[in-house]
């Protein structure tokens, strides 16, 4: 076999391949085989049908074909590692000749990965939050922890902010009332917001058995996004009491003893949190930076099919778990879908671009995956599912994306490394020290997986890359 590569953009290429005849031997014999099976000519057991039979009764052209389409994997395969390419999805095949007993001729367009250059990026610096914790915000936590342990009172009185009310609901649309538009004993912390626009003006200063109407657009159900004529009637006020903030309800509440050290561990947790944010903020940061350094021309089909794949997610995973249209996300978000689609188009040349770069760092640090890197990643990823981490594995497994998963990791250690090489300050002037950071790996990968999109809806809808 002979071949030869063509460059037609840095995106795509064209492959010619000249096949001696010969080779297509085994091929022809499978292709014989087959179609024994497959027909019964009178005289001839099954599976014993002669060639020049099989060849007079259903004609040369057929074994022929049945024969190439059997062979040009194969011998697309070994051009493409000849030609030392990264095909990037399946490829245009035309066959340009084929004569019985001498030649087959064919061509294979594909995209490939560009040639990619990745320049010194140890000048990179970029500024991020600084971490502070202060003391409002420590109060806010505390009293966070507090609401979850408030007791509730009926009282005899007209209802007010922060109160319980027990209340029932029926929602009419154009006059009628709706099928599931009617709720009883319904509890509702006035102010809360997790109800109705419109029904904390509408419960205030009701007493039990006081009855009010108030118009709203319905959030869900089958109604949802219409205006909706809601009555509601209060059949208990209770007030919310919060315990007192002292040492017994710092033991009641942790596993503290004293009040001085829980708001001690809240500061540190909260520490820890702004920390983490700092990381990933750091992380995000140099990327954009590191992509706006490398010029990387982008496959034009590969780019529809990311942007499709996106749109899928979007529209029949997370806005279907959400039981959301993409037509009332767009209105939700105050987005036109020209807008919208222009957005989507630069996530995803984005993320292209990120696993492009990141990609070439790997293969130019010689950046390896071990299996404990693999295990913990497997771990986190099944933890954020939902999922067992057995049950996580063999989904992986069956779906065949373990070689997914190796990349994430992989691409997270190139972007930890150009992290650690670079310089960032948080906006005190601080230099921020990241090397000690033990999550380091995996928080890169989350923000590369973010970049690439591969955290978003199922990873086999993702177009191969």
């Amino acid at each position: 076999m002979k071949s030869a590569v063509e460059t037609l953009n840095p995106t795509r290429v064209r492959l010619t391949v000249e096949v001696p005849f010969e080779e297509l031997k085994d091929s022809l014999d499978a292709a014989y085989k087959k179609i024994n099976q497959q027909v019964t000519v009178k005289g001839f057991r099954k599976g014993k049908i002669p060639a020049r039979v099989i060849d007079q009764r259903f004609g040369r052209g057929a074994v022929l074909e049945e024969a190439v389409n059997d062979a040009l994997p194969k011998f697309y395969t070994e051009a493409v590692n000849e030609a030392a390419i990264n095909p990037l999805g399946q490829p245009e095949v035309d066959i340009t000749e084929l004569k019985d007993g001498e030649t087959l001729n064919f061509t294979a367009e594909v995209d490939v990965r560009p040639s990619i250059e990745i320049p010194d990026y140890s000048g990179i610096e970029v500024e991020v939050d600084a971490v502070e914790v202060s003391d409002e915000d420590i109060e806010k936590s505390v009293d966070q922890l507090r609401s979850r342990f408030a007791s509730t009172s009926p009282v005899e009185r007209a209802a007010a902010d922060g109160d319980v009310v027990t209340i029932d609901l029926e929602a009419k649309v154009d006059g009628e009332v709706l099928a599931d538009g009617v709720a009883n004993g319904v509890s509702y912390t006035i102010g809360s917001g997790e109800l109705l626009d419109g029904i904390d003006e509408a419960v205030t200063g009701l007493e039990a058995g006081g009855e009010a109407t108030f118009t709203s657009q319905l959030k869900g159900g089958s109604a949802e996004g219409k205006d909706a004529e809601v009555s509601v009637k209060v059949t208990q006020v209770a007030s919310r009491e919060l315990p007192e903030l002292d040492d017994d309800f710092a033991q009641m509440a942790s596993e503290f003893d004293t009040l001085d050290e829980l708001k001690a561990d809240s500061r540190k947790r909260l520490e820890n949190m702004k920390q983490y944010d700092q990381a990933t903020q750091a992380q995000e940061r140099v990327l954009d930076k590191l992509l706006e350094l490398v010029e990387v021309p982008i496959p034009e089909k590969l780019l529809e099919d990311e942007v499709n794949t996106r749109k899928h997610n979007l529209e029949h995973h997370q806005l279907g778990q959400m039981g959301l249209t993409l037509d009332k996300y767009l209105e939700i978000q105050g987005k036109t879908a020209e807008e919208f689609d222009a957005e989507t188009k630069e996530q995803a040349v984005k993320g292209i671009k990120t696993q492009f770069v990141l990609d070439e760092l790997v293969s130019k640090e010689k950046l390896n995956v071990s299996q404990e890197e693999l295990t913990e990643h497997l771990m986190r990823r099944a933890s954020s599912s939902g999922m067992s981490p057995d049950q996580f594995a063999q989904a992986v497994v069956e779906g065949g994306q373990v070689p997914m998963l190796v990349g994430e990791v992989a691409r997270g250690k190139a972007l930890a490394t150009v992290v650690e090489a670079a310089t960032v300050k948080d906006t005190k002037g601080e230099v921020v020290d990241l090397s000690d950071d033990e999550d380091e790996v995996e928080e890169a990968a989350e923000v590369a997986a973010e970049a690439t999109g591969e955290s978003e809806g199922d990873a086999e809808a993702k177009p191969e890359v």
